[in-house]
C-alpha cells in the first residue's frame, strides 16, 4: 500500500515517495511533503538545467546550485528556468 502526502508543490493529496531522495534534513522534508508526481517533475526540470547549463555533477558548485534550485522548485521560490522554457501546463 502506498502512502499519501499533502504535496506542497502541487497543493493536493498525492502518492508519496517510497524513499528519502536526498540526504539530511532536506531529504526528510522532501519525503514528508512532496509527492512522487512532483519529484518526477523536479527530475525532468533538473535534467533540463544540467543539459542547458552543461553542468558537471562532479563539480561541487554545480551540486550546490542544483540543491538550491531543487528546494526552490519544490517548496516555492524563484527557481531558474532555461531560456525559452514554457511549463507543460502553459503549452
Amino acid at each position: 500500500m502506498s502512502r499519501t502526502v499533502f504535496c506542497k508543490k502541487l497543493q493536493k493529496e498525492a502518492e508519496g515517495l517510497s524513499f528519502k531522495p536526498y540526504p539530511g534534513e532536506l531529504g526528510e522534508k522532501i519525503y514528508n511533503e512532496i509527492s512522487q508526481e512532483a519529484w518526477t517533475q523536479w527530475l525532468n526540470h533538473q535534467t533540463m538545467l544540467i543539459n542547458e547549463k552543461r553542468l558537471s555533477l562532479m563539480d561541487p558548485q554545480a551540486q550546490t546550485y542544483l540543491a538550491e534550485q531543487m528546494e526552490m522548485y519544490l517548496f516555492g521560490g524563484d527557481y531558474e528556468k532555461p531560456e525559452g522554457y514554457v511549463p507543460e501546463e502553459d503549452k
